[in-house]
């Protein structure tokens, strides 16, 4: 894991430590099951379900340790009651010059649980980094592959 800060909302938290629960719970004993079944039928060279099966070990347990870490240093964001956009502060922003009324609503979040779909922005996006420390009113530029796009926060919640 890099050793950038990793914020995380407490419901992203709390997700994070059921699925952790689960992992070392139930998950490693049904791979082990899975290992122990493999290795009974026979010659482990050829044994594709033995392989396999080592696999997935190897892939839980890579799972588990990324976890324990991430909720070890993450950063629970809260939200302040500051005027300056921070992780975990919502945003409205509208793009400069156009008089559509057309506005878009996003919530600045870890890069763990960035979602567009549900209007969620990792904070080390070209959007969310941009936004990061400006207030509402004011214009931020953000380079995109199509050029620079100016927009104007709206509102800030």
């Amino acid at each position: 894991m890099s050793t950038d800060t990793q914020y995380l909302t407490n419901e992203k938290f709390a997700e994070l430590k059921k699925e952790l629960e689960f992992l070392k719970a139930e998950k490693r004993k049904e791979v082990a099951e899975h290992l122990e079944y493999a290795k009974k039928l026979g010659d482990l060279s050829e044994n594709a379900e033995y392989h396999q099966a080592r696999e997935e070990q190897g892939e839980v347990e890579d799972r588990i340790r990324y976890v324990e870490n991430l909720l070890k240093n993450a950063v629970i964001a809260t939200v302040t009651a500051g005027n300056l956009i921070t992780v975990g502060s919502t945003v409205r922003l509208e793009k400069d010059g156009v008089s559509d009324n057309k506005s878009m609503v996003y919530t600045i979040v870890g890069s763990e649980e960035a979602d567009t779909a549900q209007g969620k922005i990792s904070n080390v996006s070209p959007l969310g980094s941009a936004l990061i420390g400006h207030k509402e009113g004011d214009k931020v530029s953000v380079q995109t592959p199509k050029g620079t796009t100016v927009y104007r926060v709206a509102a800030l919640g």
